[in-house]
């Protein structure tokens, strides 16, 4: 019997939405977009200064955007590449002003902004999740520091676990052939050989992994299809809850999955 996997299917417990403070505090960055697309960012952004008490959601964007959208307090516009995509001068420094940053996607597929983000988020003190197609720029920009980062969270999909494993070499394969239970193992010990945080789906389960254990839910239990798991809502969801209790990642993360907003 596996000691380390649980399928979970009820909420847990313990429910962690009561250390959501009535008066909003707190400062969250989302980070992301080209000059071609931002929506997600905006839309992602609007979501979580509507359904949780946060006082200050950011949108950091490339300045490339600036002529597109209204100059409102909340937009951070950070130098862009030719192509307008950040181009990672300021990053660093926006994220440390940040209680926690999502970094949603939409940046576009260039080495310039992947190296910039992926250095932003090895140096990064302050919590942060990378999902969408930040992680395939992680996986492509030589991720072995930044998943030594035990504040970060990676929310993706097994495909690109997998170009991460591959990435760093790592002995043990993960492959979309393989059973949940198979699919655990691995992740059990990729979660044991490094601090970083795990989210992802399998065989309809989100799984969730840290320090080498491993929880499943039913994907129908989270009120999400597969395609709208990676939409961005529920990685905002994850990153408000693990906000607020930041200590307890596999609650705070279940908590969220469960939560129906």
């Amino acid at each position: 019997m596996n000691t380390y996997f649980e399928k979970i299917d009820t909420a847990p417990t313990d429910d962690l939405l009561w250390n959501l403070p009535e008066q909003k505090q707190g400062i969250v960055n989302i980070i992301g977009g080209n000059a071609q697309n931002f929506r997600t960012s905006t839309r992602v952004g609007e979501y979580l200064a509507d359904k949780y008490p946060i006082k200050t959601v950011n949108l950091v964007l490339p300045d490339a955007l600036k002529d597109k959208l209204p100059p409102l307090e909340n937009f951070v516009f950070l130098p862009s590449t030719e192509a307008g995509s950040l181009a990672g001068k300021g990053l660093a420094e926006a994220m440390a002003a940040a209680e926690y940053n999502l970094v949603i996607g939409d940046l576009s597929k260039n080495a310039i902004t992947g190296k910039a983000v992926v250095s932003a988020c090895e140096s990064s003190d302050q919590p942060l999740l990378v999902t969408r197609d930040s992680v395939d720029l992680v996986a492509e920009n030589g991720p072995e520091r930044l998943l030594m980062n035990e504040k970060l969270i990676i929310m993706g999909s097994l495909a690109q676990l997998q170009k991460i494993l591959r990435a760093v070499y790592y002995p043990k394969m993960l492959l979309l052939s393989q059973s949940l239970v198979q699919v655990a193992e691995v992740l059990h010990k990729f979660a044991l050989s490094y601090p970083v945080k795990i989210v992802t789906l399998h065989s309809g389960q989100i799984l969730v992994a840290t320090n080498g254990v491993v929880k499943a839910v039913p994907l129908e239990k989270s009120g999400y299809s597969p395609i709208m798991i990676w939409s961005g809502e529920l990685a905002a969801k994850i990153v408000a809850v693990n906000m607020f209790s930041p200590d307890r990642f596999i609650d705070a993360t279940m908590t969220a999955i469960f939560q129906k907003l």
